[in-house]
């Protein structure tokens, strides 16, 4: 099968385009290079360098072959970046998106799977969280997703586009056997944070609140390894060719962590103290967020095997400490 990697040479891009080599597939990775690394890419694999924003790039990308299927993975994530400059997040998240879709029309790509976000949801009113649960996003870069989202149930209905939206939780981790892949930049969740404390190049950790209604008082969260989810969009993509449906589903574990969970795997893995101080919680932070992905089981025959947080853990700080 051909398929075209938008935003494939990122954190998540760069580990789907290897599992999707290594099951067979010919791939074609497009990326600005704002976040990813060409690096991250075997040499042999077709890559573009461009923008989203730029409908000259999307259309010499997309005339370069004639894809079966575009992943879309190009969107800015830190999620308080998003607060404080939404014309940034609207311009690649939103426009970008949106070109993205025009160019799969106009070139006839049929088939779309785009990394959506347990952000749309918000704060969870329940958990874990089903895909019945109501979308309030409480940060602008979740707000993007949803935008998108809904964009892509009308250009199914309007222009015959089928679709999987992946909802990510906390993804995490890295491929155990691929050493070359590079660190994160400048990377804004807690695993990535907590081994710069490890390695030395941060000095400590902020802890945002000690006071959530956990067991040990800091947020819980569902991380899901990196390897987990590229399967999930293999998963998705067979789905979409074997049935004449869109598709919308959590990717997570069903199994929470919290941050001084992860401090004291990293301190146990890396041999390493971990330096951190508790400051206020930030507004707005829940305090337990966990996916339910029985969806995901049942539609698409998927489940986790490679999420056990020591592997998550391992296999990152095999990363940093190289």
């Amino acid at each position: 099968m051909k398929i075209l990697v938008v935003g494939g040479a990122g954190y998540i891009g760069s580990h789907f385009v290897l599992e999707a080599s290594r099951a067979g597939h010919n791939v074609v990775v497009f990326d600005d290079l704002s976040s990813g690394f060409k690096n991250n890419i075997d040499t042999e694999i077709d890559f573009f360098e461009g923008s989203t924003l730029s409908n000259k790039n999307l259309s010499e990308v997309m005339t370069s072959s004639s894809f079966d299927v575009a992943v879309y993975l190009a969107a800015y994530k830190a999620a308080g970046e998003s607060m404080s400059d939404p014309v940034k997040y609207a311009s690649n998240n939103i426009i970008g998106g949106l070109n993205f879709l025009k160019a799969c029309v106009e070139y006839n790509v049929k088939k779309v799977i785009f990394s959506s976000s347990a952000a749309v949801y918000g704060l969870p009113l329940y958990t874990p969280i089903d895909e019945l649960h109501s979308l309030s996003p409480i940060n602008f870069y979740g707000y993007t997703k949803k935008v998108i989202e809904e964009n892509l149930k009308w250009y199914s209905d309007l222009k015959n586009i089928r679709y999987a939206s992946l909802r990510y939780f906390n993804a995490a981790g890295y491929d155990s056997d691929k050493q070359s892949l590079n660190k994160e930049n400048n990377p804004q969740n807690l695993i990535p944070l907590v081994m710069e404390v490890a390695e030395g190049s941060r000095e400590l950790l902020q802890v945002y609140g000690n006071d959530y209604s956990t067991l040990d008082g800091t947020g819980v969260r569902d991380y899901i390894h990196v390897t987990d989810l590229a399967q999930g969009h293999l998963a998705s993509i067979d789905y979409l060719f074997q049935n004449d449906n869109n598709l919308t589903i959590n990717l997570g574990t069903g199994r929470g962590h919290s941050v001084f969970e992860i401090i004291k795997m990293t301190e146990t893995i890396s041999n390493r103290k971990i330096n951190f101080k508790v400051s206020k919680r930030r507004d707005g932070d829940p305090d337990v967020v966990i996916a339910s992905s029985e969806k995901a089981k049942q539609l698409i025959n998927w489940s986790p095997s490679n999420s056990d947080l020591s592997n998550i853990i391992g296999s990152t700080w095999k990363i940093y400490n190289r």
